[in-house]
């Protein structure tokens, strides 16, 4: 099973078995093993590499939920005796907004693990070797890792805690918006994305302010200085505590969110990795709507 994940991970038998410590050879003969046994073809054999066949695409996730299972369960035996130290790298704004309310329930659940968290604006900031859980935003192409969605595709415009809305919402945001907007270093498009959603006028958002996290954004937009376009799940804590006000049924879909990836050449010494990415994804994205009326 263990072969069988690792060159799927890698689609490569040899880079399967130099994660292994295998020949090339060994592993080929145990992935034929495990065909043979199972009386099924997981794996179509090309020029370069393997490819999976659909049969082998449907049993991947079920081999990886075992595996996971068995390290979560030889944690939970012989991982308490000794300080473990569990590297974190994700943004600032997602260890502030996202991590940091709830973080207290991870350590009181597993007290054995030591956790460092490193922010950065940007995810190649940090040495990878030192890397045990990556959380990034994007749209899920990175090479080299297992992950998993933490949220929906969904960005909202949050604006001034004074601001009120009515049956025009959509009127409203383009006034307030436009007088003076807030704009994201890699999500500065998502304004005008709005205004296309929203058939406003073609660079009717234009100017205003440029910062590269949503926490400052966010912070701007609650002083009063403007409207910007947050993720939703990072805005929720400033929506549902009425420090910014949403209008209520406009939000934008597109192809961002963010992910929880776990380096593929590390799963053999990630069990606390694979605690946190459980407890992570365990809470999901829950419903929010926004209120933001009179």
């Amino acid at each position: 099973m263990r072969t069988f994940e690792a060159s799927a991970s890698h689609l490569s038998f040899a880079r399967a078995a130099q994660e292994l410590g295998l020949t090339a050879a060994a592993v080929s003969q145990q992935i034929r093993s495990l065909e043979s046994q199972l009386g099924l073809t997981l794996f179509e054999r090309l020029p370069r590499g393997v490819k999976l066949t659909t049969t082998g695409r449907a049993y991947l996730p079920t081999v990886r939920r075992a595996l996971d299972d068995l390290a979560m369960a030889t944690l939970g035996l012989v991982g308490t005796a000794a300080k473990r130290v569990l590297t974190i790298r994700c943004s600032v704004s997602f260890a502030a907004l996202c991590l940091a309310p709830r973080l207290d329930q991870f350590r009181l659940a597993y007290p054995g693990v030591q956790i460092r968290i490193y922010a950065s604006i940007w995810s190649d900031d940090l040495d990878d070797d030192k890397v045990d859980v990556d959380i990034r935003f994007g749209d899920g192409r990175w090479d080299g890792f297992d992950m998993d969605a933490l949220s929906l595709p969904i960005s909202i415009p949050v604006c001034p805690p004074e601001s009120r809305f009515d049956s025009k919402p959509a009127a409203q945001l383009f006034e307030l918006a436009r007088a003076s907007p807030i704009h994201i270093v890699g999500c500065e498009n998502l304004w005008a994305r709005m205004g296309r959603t929203l058939h406003w006028p073609d660079d009717a958002i234009d100017g205003g302010l440029c910062v590269d996290t949503s926490l400052i954004a966010l912070e701007m937009v609650a002083a009063g200085t403007g409207c910007a376009m947050i993720s939703r799940d990072l805005a929720r804590h400033h929506c549902e505590s009425g420090r910014v006000q949403a209008p209520p049924g406009i939000e934008l879909r597109h192809d961002q969110c963010h992910y929880v990836l776990m380096p593929r050449r590390k799963r053999a010494h990630s069990a606390d990795a694979l605690a946190f990415r459980r407890w992570l994804l365990a809470a999901g994205p829950r419903p929010f709507e926004p209120t933001g009326s009179a």
